[in-house]
Order: structure tokens, then C-alpha cells, then sequence
């Protein structure tokens, strides 16, 4: 399968790798070239085909690495991979990078609330040194004065802006805002549908009629359509024989050519579209991001649903004064919604330490079908929990899914 390479992303990680094996007399040049752009437009893919395409060894580094329950070992472990991609240079003769994916997840902050531990400290420490003295990487504990080569590294990221900024300055790191246009887009997606027939037409419709997904989408999109195959071969053999024939069968599995005509494409992406949206519709996560997002700025003055009471409580927890103030319409509006759809209403709770991990208990279950009921019930959770983040939940009871999350109080 041959993928397509943009041009503009070939020639910025080309020059990059190349000028920093050149010895160009008085040019310093930034070690670390950072690609970011929006996810699953497909940085990380690129960037292989170009070293597969210019034969250069890679040793990579995972975003999930750059944090350890031990102070110290994401900080050695960049300055190991490093010596090790420098080793490669000298015995195999060619050229090397390190690759760090997903550098801003590790070790970047994205709100108040992220946590800025020393290995985040060491980690962006580290890089700054290693982009000053490329040539001089030297192991904890030891000393080699022999001089290293210098090794190109390459961060991939979805928002720089959540680095430490001096690490991101012009003289250690070389900016690349990734973002593929419409040419980019048909050659790719013409490179993932290549062995399946379709015309540059067919590419230029599937581009047209959702030119708003990342290239990923059409990876995936291509993965589904062979979910048909899945589920005949499931209905031929049996649920009950799969695990059995998939995994100690004597001769390979074959498959038939799934149906790859345009209009079939298109109506498994509007699916995989409406799942998008449902996804987006839930809410939940949306929620879940607004209570970390307004932590931090309770104190702008405003009302609602979701601010603390104007009066601070009573240090007493015996909820006379939360019972008697009425509850906000928001609140009661929601109760009403729900009974009266036949869900279910419950009340979960949060101390401030356990917040950040999202560790809610349950307040006494709400009984009954009396809307007067639910909120007395709702008023004594909030007196009982003052010094807590309260929250209003809505379940299902056909199938036990939540269809509402709403903070209602913090502390």
C-alpha cells in the first residue's frame, strides 16, 4: 500500500533532520521540531512514513512515559533514549531521531488543576539542556567525555501552548502547525482506500461530504465496513466456536471484498457521524469539564444552578438553614423533567480532596414518585453536605444508564 506524504510536512521534517547533521558554520539551529495540530489528523503517521522514506532510525518516547511514581526516572529515561538513538549514529552509520509523542499530554498543564509534579519540572528541565547541549548528554551517576552526535528530536502535540515556555522559544524548539488541506486530504485518503478500487471521483465525493472529520475518521471508517464480514462469520460458525476457531484453527480465516461503493461509504459514515453527535449530545463529559473549568473561578460573582449559596452555611450540619432556603428553579425544573419522563433522581456527593479524582458517593436513595418528595430529600443531601460538591443525578431504570449529571453546589 502506497501511503501518501504531504509535501509541506516532508520537507519541514527533512530539512529539520538533515540541518541538524550538517556542520553549518555559525548557524545555530533548534534541536527539537514540534508538530502539533488537531488530533487525528495524523502527525505521528507522517512523521513514519518519512523516516521509512529517508531510512532513518527512530527510538520513540510515549507521552505515558514522561510521568513514574519515582521522582527522576521520565527525566532519565529522555537522556537514555537519547544516548541510545546517538549510539545507533555511530554503529550503524545512519541517521537517527528521537520521537516523543504526545509530548503536551505528559507534560503539559491544561488547567488549574493539573498537577505539577517534579517529574514534569525534570522533564521540561531535561529538554531545555538537551536542546542547549546536544552534544553533551550525560547519565546520572556517570561521566563520558567523549562527544555525542547531534541528535534531531522530534515532539508530535496537539497544544504547545500548555508547555513550559521557555521551552517552545524559537532558539530550542521549530514550530510546525500541521493542519492538511484539501489536496493533503484527497491523497491521503486516497492512499488508506487504494486497495479497494475507488476512483479519484469516489475520493473526491467521500472527502467532500464530511469535510470536517479528521483524517482518522477515514481510517476507522474503512475499518468498519469490514464489521460486516465480522458479523457473517460470527453468524456462520456460531457465537459459542469463535474463540475457539479464531484462535486454534489450523487454516487461515478468508474473507470476501467488503462493499466499497461510494453511497455504501457514506451511509456507514453518517453513522459513524450520528455517534459523534450522540456522544456530543450526552453531556456528561461536557460536565464533567465545566466542574474542573469553573473550580477555579467561583469567585466571579455570577448565579446559578451550579454557584455556592450567597450566604455561607452554618459550620453546623444539621441543615436547618440549607432546608429552609428554597432550592433554585434549575434544580426543580430538572426534577420535574425527570419524573415526569419516568427516570429516576438520585444525589451524589464529594469531599474537595477526592473532586480531582472524581471518587462522587451516594447520598440516601431517593423513594417514590412524589416530586415534593425528591425535593425534601435533595434539600437535606445539600444541609448534610455543605463543606461538599454536591450533584443531581437522572438514571434510566430500563437499562441503567445516566441521562443527567448537574452540580448543584460546591463548596
Amino acid at each position: 500500500m502506497a501511503y501518501y506524504i504531504a509535501p509541506r510536512f516532508l520537507d519541514a521534517l527533512s530539512v529539520h533532520i538533515t540541518k541538524n547533521f550538517l556542520d553549518l558554520p555559525q548557524v545555530k539551529m533548534p534541536l527539537i521540531l514540534g508538530i502539533h495540530g488537531r488530533k487525528g489528523e495524523g502527525k505521528t503517521f507522517q512523521c513514519e512514513l518519512v523516516y521509512e522514506r529517508m531510512k532513518v532510525n527512530v527510538v520513540h518516547i510515549s507521552g505515558g512515559e514522561l510521568e513514574s511514581p519515582d521522582a527522576g526516572d521520565p527525566a532519565r529515561l529522555i537522556r537514555l533514549r537519547y544516548r541510545e538513538a546517538a549510539d545507533l549514529v555511530k554503529v550503524r552509520g545512519e541517521m537517527a531521531v528521537l520521537m516523543i509523542n504526545d509530548l503536551d499530554a505528559g507534560a503539559g498543564r491544561f488547567d488549574g488543576l493539573t498537577q505539577y509534579t517534579v517529574n514534569t519540572q525534570l522533564v521540561n528541565n531535561t529538554l531545555m539542556n538537551i536542546a542547549d547541549n546536544p552534544t553533551n548528554v550525560q547519565l546520572p551517576g556517570s561521566y563520558d567525555e567523549t562527544p555525542l552526535p547531534r541528535i534531531p528530536i522530534i515532539v508530535t502535540g496537539n497544544d504547545f501552548a500548555t508547555l513550559y515556555a521557555p521551552l517552545v522559544r524559537d532558539g530550542r524548539m521549530k514550530k510546525f502547525y500541521w493542519e492538511p488541506n484539501r489536496d493533503d486530504r484527497l491523497g491521503i485518503v486516497g492512499g488508506i482506500f487504494q486497495p479497494d478500487g475507488l476512483s479519484r471521483s469516489d475520493i473526491k465525493t467521500l472527502v467532500d461530504t464530511f469535510p470536517n472529520q479528521a483524517i482518522d475518521f477515514y481510517g476507522a471508517l474503512r475499518s468498519q465496513i469490514y464489521d460486516e464480514q465480522i458479523i457473517d462469520f460470527i453468524q456462520n460458525i456460531g457465537i459459542d466456536k469463535v474463540s475457539h476457531t479464531v484462535v486454534n484453527g489450523t487454516t487461515p480465516l478468508r474473507f470476501k471484498k467488503p462493499d466499497f461503493r461510494i453511497g455504501h461509504l457514506v451511509d456507514v459514515g453518517q453513522r459513524m457521524v450520528q455517534e459523534q453527535r450522540r456522544l456530543q449530545e450526552m453531556g456528561l463529559v461536557r460536565e464533567y469539564n465545566q466542574a474542573l473549568n469553573q473550580s477555579g473561578s467561583m469567585g466571579n460573582g455570577s448565579t446559578s444552578a451550579t454557584s455556592p449559596p450567597a450566604t455561607p452555611p452554618s459550620p453546623s450540619h444539621n441543615g436547618n438553614s440549607m432546608a429552609a432556603a428554597a432550592l433554585p428553579n434549575e434544580v426543580q425544573q430538572d426534577v420535574r423533567n425527570l419524573m415526569s419522563q419516568g427516570y429516576k433522581v438520585g444525589m451524589e456527593y464529594v469531599d474537595k480532596r477526592r473532586f480531582r479524582t472524581n471518587a462522587w458517593q451516594s447520598c440516601p436513595v431517593i423513594n417514590g414518585d412524589s416530586e415534593g418528595q425528591a425535593l425534601q430529600t435533595i434539600e437535606q443531601c445539600l444541609a448534610d453536605h455543605s463543606q461538599d460538591y454536591v450533584r443531581v443525578i437522572g438514571i434510566d431504570p430500563s437499562n441503567k444508564r445516566r441521562v443527567l449529571e448537574r452540580i448543584i453546589h460546591r463548596p
